[in-house]
């Protein structure tokens, strides 16, 4: 079951159970669109995945099973992040 993770880990971002802009990478990594592909350029700073458009859960789903509540940590460790992203940048996607 998915976490529903109530926030961007980037920017901080509020993004509900129901928002269109949320992202998740494999491990359910959660950033906003803008986040997730302009300033990651797709690729999660924690695993090294591509991001997915998070699906939305529906009201009666949400009262069965709830969205998480608390925020995960914002913030990107950006000297890291383009180390690895430099590092795999010709890499395919599966292949890292």
């Amino acid at each position: 079951m998915l976490e529903l993770r109530p926030t961007c880990e980037g920017c901080g971002k509020s993004l509900p159970p129901n928002a269109p802009d949320a992202m998740i990478c494999t491990y359910e990594c959660t950033f906003c669109e803008v986040c997730a592909l302009t300033r990651l350029r797709n690729v999660c700073p924690n695993c090294g995945g591509n991001f997915a458009q998070r699906p939305i859960r529906t009201r009666a789903q949400l009262a069965q099973h709830p969205a998480r509540a608390d925020a995960h940590p914002v913030g990107i460790d950006e000297a890291s992040r383009a180390r690895f992203f430099e590092r795999y940048r010709d890499v395919p996607i599966g292949e890292c």
